[in-house]
């Protein structure tokens, strides 16, 4: 969170006005953090119907090879992430992390070739840092830009496929990941079929001037309903999803944090392009022996929630501490708190009860797999 004072307005600021959005400041932005119904209703609608989300607040880079193919790009960004970038169809995206020489977790990100160039799509809070971090890297070879004219709206939820095929025709076809350069609404946006909440949906980048139109053209439609930060949480950690500063940050590799499916075997040891990222000796080292903690799932017995920082324990009573949770609320959707949460990896196995520690008393949870809600992400 920031001052107020200081939080920008994202180019959609007046429409949430008029909508009577509740605006907090985060990472830096004036951003709503519920509407009227509340982040229960607001979280449900989302799963039944569609939800429009103003996630203007990340930041949109775009990397060019200065010899002006895309391979090259690819090529450079693999020194940054154990992701396999170079591999990438045209039109498609995939989910990647800039790591540390020590094998931690700067930001977590998404890569998409546009064929001539790639695009990527960073947290707020880390765009500073990541814009300084890819020029520090890849300046030599590509061309790095921020783009601060365009605006960013996401639309999920199980009737965003219809909603979006009614304004874009071009996009009834796409499939998850999959990103295209369409019209929506007469403006000139790029679409992915992708998002933050487990649900089929889109992320629209929109010209900064033509925001307000494109989400007023997307909430004509009754099976859409504008959703806040406060559901988006609660939406993500149903989904499992992680939330850079809360589950992984530079203290978490992506092997501890349970992310091993985003690094491809071509980057792993006896791959063709294995190691060359920061902190590969550690990384490639957890993929071959197993990390000694793990991210895990949790269900609290009871409704009461586990919030972020509750320390863990093997035992109801006595011992240290051998965990934290890092996430945790109570799921609209389950009708039950869940949480995650770090623990030893021995304790890591579906099943394992454990005992966390809320406002002096230990509450049993069990160790769960996630996602907790199961996806409707359109993969055919």
């Amino acid at each position: 969170m920031s001052d107020t004072d200081d939080a920008l307005p994202t180019p959609l600021n007046a429409l949430h006005r008029r909508l009577g959005a509740k605006l907090v400041p985060f990472a830096g932005y004036e951003m709503p953090l519920q509407y009227s119904p509340g982040i229960m209703a607001e979280h449900l609608h989302c799963r039944a119907k569609a939800g429009l989300f103003d996630v203007s607040h990340m930041g949109q880079i775009v990397v060019t090879a200065r010899s002006g193919d895309v391979a090259d790009a690819a090529r450079a960004l693999e020194r940054l992430v154990p992701v396999d970038v170079l591999g990438l169809g045209v039109g498609r995206q995939r989910y990647a992390l800039f790591t540390d020489e020590a094998g931690g977790i700067l930001d977590d990100l998404m890569v998409t070739n546009l064929g001539d160039r790639l695009f990527l799509v960073v947290n707020a809070a880390c765009k500073v840092a990541d814009f300084a971090h890819l020029k520090a890297g890849l300046g030599a070879e590509c061309e790095v830009r921020m783009l601060t004219d365009r605006a960013l709206v996401a639309l999920q939820g199980p009737e965003a496929g219809r909603v979006l095929a009614g304004l874009a025709p071009a996009t009834a076809d796409m499939r998850f990941m999959g990103v295209r350069e369409v019209e929506v609404a007469g403006l000139s946006c790029m679409v992915s079929r992708s998002g933050y909440t487990g649900e089929d949906g889109f992320e629209i980048s929109v010209p900064e001037a033509g925001a307000e139109r494109l989400a007023e053209a997307l909430l004509a439609d009754a099976a859409v309903a504008p959703i806040g930060l406060g559901a988006r949480d609660s939406l993500r950690l149903e989904a499992g999803l992680c939330l850079y500063g809360n589950d992984i940050d530079r203290t978490t590799s992506p092997v501890e944090a349970a992310l091993t499916w985003a690094i491809q075997k071509v980057r792993r040891a006896g791959g063709a392009r294995a190691g060359g990222f920061p902190g590969a000796d550690r990384i490639l080292r957890e993929l071959a022996d197993g990390p000694e903690r793990l991210r895990v799932g949790l269900l609290p017995e009871g409704r009461a929630p586990v919030r972020g920082h509750s320390p863990l324990f093997a035992a109801e009573s006595g011992g240290e501490a051998i965990g934290e949770v890092t996430s945790g609320g109570f799921g609209p959707t389950l009708g039950a708190p869940v949480a995650m949460g770090y623990v030893p990896a021995a304790m890591a196995a579906p099943g394992t009860r454990l005992f966390a520690e809320v406002r002096g008393k230990r509450l049993a949870v069990t160790v769960a797999a996630m996602p907790f809600v199961p996806n409707g992400y359109k993969k055919s």
